[in-house]
């Protein structure tokens, strides 16, 4: 989520207030908070591990499943891909976003263009990630299309941030 503060009284202010967060910041973090009171709840439940895991998988096809058909499919198989590549990981939503996590903390996560009216969808990286190379390193991948050879180097990618 790339934040910005507009100087006072520019035109980019108009509407914002609430700190300067626009609408969709302002949705995400209360998407945020639900998911948080939500594993909160199933952290609680009776429910067995393996059901708490389904129940945030079918939270995480579901939120794909709202996207607009040009994210929508792209998460689709960016889901797919992560599944494949990186199974240890588990499925979760992490401020409204498709994510996947290892020992509760995300490692990567898909934003769809249409979150944050952006020109393109990313997978991005956390520094739970073990993509350190040398002092500087991308920790987040444009992603308009995944043909073959995008999705051999996102599944590369997904093994050295999983090792």
């Amino acid at each position: 989520m790339q934040h910005r503060k507009p100087s006072a009284g520019s035109p980019d202010t108009a509407g914002e207030g609430h700190g300067g967060f626009t609408a969709e910041e302002r949705a995400a973090m209360k998407e945020h908070a639900q998911e948080v009171r939500r594993a909160a709840a199933r952290r609680g439940s009776r429910a067995t591990r393996a059901e708490k895991a389904a129940a945030a998988e079918q939270e995480v096809l579901a939120k794909i499943a709202e996207m607009p058909e040009a994210d929508r499919v792209l998460a689709e198989r960016v889901h797919a891909l992560v599944r494949r590549a990186a199974p240890e990981l588990a499925p979760r939503l992490w401020y409204g976003m498709p994510a996947y996590a290892r020992d509760g903390k995300v490692v990567c996560h898909f934003q769809g263009a249409g979150k944050f009216r952006t020109r393109y969808a990313t997978l991005g990286f956390s520094d739970q990630a073990a993509l350190d190379d040398g002092a500087v390193w991308p920790v987040a991948y444009a992603l308009r299309e995944l043909t073959e050879n995008e999705e051999r180097f996102l599944t590369e990618l997904l093994a050295r941030a999983v090792a």
